[in-house]
């Protein structure tokens, strides 16, 4: 008897490619379509909820007439800025806790301790300590991503499988040849996407950021134009974080998938 066609439902069933695109496409356009079909119902008052064709209206002058670029060239960088600082320095304290139980004991419960802090309450002492030009920015970015990404890549390292350490033992691997032949290449494709993830955070903490005295980007906009209902510029701009949120991250997938093919080849 021929086996029955697997499903696209199965449990960890397949997709083509362009399964894939469609599902994806699928799920991006509904939600517009609702929102679309919502405010043309005249249910709620456009002051509250503009319509997609006011919000593109709206950006199209942004664009044009208010400087839409140099809002967003100013987050974005703000955002690479404390994420790559925070990725300097969390990657080498993460591999150090998940490879030494002493520095795990050490440094684990402070870091667990710190990032339960919310990163809006340091502003006050940001600006005392760094002003309110950009570093002061940059820092509220990198208090938001720096502790938690420390704790999920000691995580990823802790995950690498104990027989590949015994076995590169066994061969009389060193110690420092366990870290960077072992541990870290075995972490590594955990260890990007934990960096995904974390850049997603990133860009969460962006609007806390412009609080810190800004007069440009994205997050700064959306704040100016909350004080004067002006909701259209806010739809925008939340838009418009998450269409370069997601090209970011699409840009992380495909690092990925070029990085390391073999964890790919069965999608």
């Amino acid at each position: 008897m021929t086996p029955p066609m697997p499903s696209i439902w199965d449990i960890a069933g397949r997709l083509s490619r362009t399964q894939y695109w469609l599902f994806a496409a699928l799920g991006l356009v509904l939600p517009f379509v609702a929102w679309a079909a919502l405010s043309a119902s005249g249910w709620i008052d456009p002051v509250f909820m503009p319509g997609p064709a006011a919000v593109f209206r709206r950006l199209t002058a942004w664009l044009t007439e208010d400087d839409l670029l140099a809002d967003t060239s100013i987050s974005v960088y703000r955002v690479l800025a404390g994420f790559l600082l925070s990725a300097a320095l969390a990657l080498p304290i993460g591999l150090l806790i998940g490879a030494f139980r002493p520095v795990e004991a050490l440094l684990e419960p402070l870091t667990d301790f710190i990032r339960y802090m919310p990163a809006v309450a340091f502003i006050p002492l940001v600006m005392l300590w760094f002003g309110i030009e950009e570093s002061a920015k940059i820092a509220i970015i990198f208090i938001g991503t720096f502790f938690q990404m420390v704790l999920m890549v000691a995580e990823n390292v802790r995950l690498v499988p104990t027989a590949q350490i015994e076995a590169a033992q066994t061969m009389g691997a060193t110690r420092d040849e366990i870290i960077r032949l072992v541990l870290l290449q075995s972490a590594k494709p955990a260890i990007l996407d934990t960096l995904r993830i974390t850049m997603g955070w990133a860009w969460t903490y962006l609007v806390v950021a412009e609080l810190v005295a800004s007069n440009s980007g994205l997050g700064y906009a959306i704040l100016k134009a909350q004080r004067f209902l002006k909701t259209d510029t806010i739809f925008g701009g939340i838009l418009l974080i998450g269409v370069i949120g997601l090209l970011m991250d699409q840009a992380f997938r495909w690092l990925h998938r070029r990085a390391f093919p073999y964890m790919h080849f069965k999608r």
